[in-house]
């Protein structure tokens, strides 16, 4: 894998000024030529690869690890002091959206003070780019590429890379359709695919339960996977189905890896609803087989029992077809209520308390603002309505922009799939700023300010569902490995020095369900290529970041 970035500097220059913690050792002049820019002193090791915690000590020149051990702190001309903290990979989030927010918010603070160092991003089969296509061979208006560039010239904190969304070239291709492509048209997909990957991209993308993934039969989808299996790229999913359907969901995803060769990365593995809690046991138990039978396939999950989506998936397929402005047309169709009022139920009424579970996350209009964090039997009771005829009216009135939170997991399946030697930690969250953009008046998932802390303090320190190192291997080591990352996710010698320095007794998630927008705490320092991003956790406002190109 190559790398490309502008606008490097070297550690002595990105830490003047900086506080105690990094000063100067105090017989650096003994020494007329350092060995070190920066020596992490005193604190202790968990270097990614699930190895035990240790003493050790890490010296760094310029964007790289020099050296790892009992070192001199009078070898660096600038000494962090790491005593009484947990030195570690930077983390990497196997599964972001941060493609669309990064070139607006290019210093990421909600990202980088969990610890973050690098998203992989445009998941669930919705990417940045390519976007658009121009006369019969399916050229792009905005291609990877392109989109690349844009980011690089953002100078972004952390690092980046990009997977290309399947719905995204289908759109491309043939819009939000519920029909199958032609022969032709499937040539232009995968040759759309393959120019994206040549041009860095990690790998294809999928989201089956969303316009128009959930109209692609399993064939396109194999075809697609075969372009990316050609090169070696990776193949994630949101698959079809996570509750009702959750086991035949896997078994397509298997299969697609069956029969293509390519690797298979299940997004966000969980049994969503009461009812078939007692299904993720058997789901593990068939990325487990498969492995065994020899498929490259892992998965991926974050720490929390509530999901995040858009109102209009709890819509049948032919009720989305066409996006939510056909949607909205059908919701105004007496013809139709009776139909969309019946799906609704059903898709809705199952779960005990189902609508009772749907809390509203995003930004509303002003008539609508006030329920924003509420639940739609909040907003029926304020309207006077039944629950179902709240939720297609305010999908009505929001013109389908709507997202909610929905609770939905159950407790003991999280943690044992977080524990799950076959799955790593992805946050399904994306760069946000209070206050700021679709973040303005909303109260998003907590995982977009909350879920590395979250792993690491809850999970590990007050639960002990899975210890330290296998921790911070899942939140670095194995999203880098399994993305290609070969210069990161780990702390050797010769690799990159994207780091986390916290303090493991009180690392804490402080975003909730109710106030969302809360950055973490005990998560200290954070080293990208060497640069220190935050400090003494505070964003310094450095952004060192790369594009990654496969």
């Amino acid at each position: 894998m190559s790398e490309f970035s502008s606008d490097r500097r070297r550690v002595l220059g990105a830490a003047a000024g900086l506080g105690v913690a990094w000063a100067l050792p105090g017989c650096a002049t003994t020494r007329s030529v350092p060995e070190f820019d920066l020596v992490i002193h005193g604190g202790t090791l968990v270097d990614g690869t699930g190895a035990a915690p240790r003493r050790a000590d890490v010296g760094l020149r310029g964007d790289t690890i020099a050296a790892v051990g009992t070192l001199d702190p009078e070898r660096g001309r600038r000494v962090l002091d790491a005593r009484g903290l947990h030195v570690a990979p930077g983390f990497v989030d196997m599964h972001s959206h941060s493609d669309r927010s990064i070139r607006e918010l290019p210093t990421g603070e909600s990202r980088v003070l969990q610890g973050y160092t690098c998203e992989i991003t445009g998941n669930c089969g919705g990417s940045a780019a390519p976007r658009g296509v121009e006369g019969g061979e399916g050229g792009q208006r905005l291609a990877v590429s392109a989109y690349l560039d844009e980011v690089e010239r953002a100078r972004p904190s952390l690092h980046h890379a990009l997977l290309v969304g399947h719905g995204t070239l289908r759109e491309n291709e043939v819009g939000l359709v519920d029909r199958a492509v032609t022969e032709a048209e499937l040539a232009r997909m995968g040759r759309a695919l393959d120019r994206a990957l040549a041009e860095g991209a990690f790998g294809l993308s999928s989201g089956l339960e969303y316009v128009p993934g959930t109209f692609t039969p399993p064939a396109e989808l194999q075809a697609l996977a075969r372009v990316a299996a050609r090169r070696g790229r990776l193949y994630a999913t949101h698959m079809r189905n996570e509750d009702e359907t959750f086991l035949e969901a896997v078994d397509e995803a298997l299969d697609v890896a069956r029969q293509t060769g390519v690797r298979l990365q299940v997004s966000h593995i969980k049994a969503a609803g009461r009812h078939n809690w007692h299904k993720q046991d058997a789901a593990l138990a068939r990325l487990e087989n498969a492995r065994g039978a020899g498929l490259d396939v892992f998965g991926d999950a974050y720490p929390y029992t509530a999901y995040s989506t858009t109102l209009t998936i709890l819509f049948e397929g032919w009720a989305r077809e066409g996006g939510h402005e056909r949607l909205v047309e059908r919701l105004q169709d007496p013809a139709l209520l009776p139909r969309l009022r019946s799906e609704l139920l059903a898709s809705v009424d199952n779960e005990p308390g189902g609508f009772d579970l749907i809390q509203i996350s995003s930004r509303l209009t002003e008539p609508n603002r006030a329920f924003v964090g509420k639940t739609i039997q909040d907003i029926a009771s304020a309207w006077g309505l039944e629950p179902v005829e709240a939720l297609m009216r305010l999908v009505v009135e929001e013109k389908g922009e709507v997202s909610f939170i929905g609770h939905a997991m159950d407790a003991g399946n999280v943690a044992r799939v977080l524990a799950h030697p076959l799955v790593m930690v992805g946050s399904d969250g994306s760069i946000m700023k209070p206050g700021h953009g679709r973040a303005e008046g909303a109260n998003p998932h907590p995982r977009n300010y909350g879920t590395a802390a979250r792993v690491l303090g809850h999970f590990c320190r007050d639960l002990q569902a899975l210890d330290l190192a296998s921790a911070v291997r899942k939140l670095s080591a194995m999203p880098a490995e399994r993305a290609g990352l070969s210069e990161r996710g780990r702390i050797a010698r010769g690799l990159k020095a994207d780091l986390v320095l916290f303090d493991f007794a009180r690392v804490a998630d402080r975003a909730t369900f109710t106030d969302s927008q809360q950055h973490p705490a005990g998560i200290v320092h954070v080293l990208v290529d060497g640069i220190p991003v935050v400090r003494d956790g505070q964003h310094t406002g450095e952004r060192p970041g790369r594009v990654l190109r496969a």
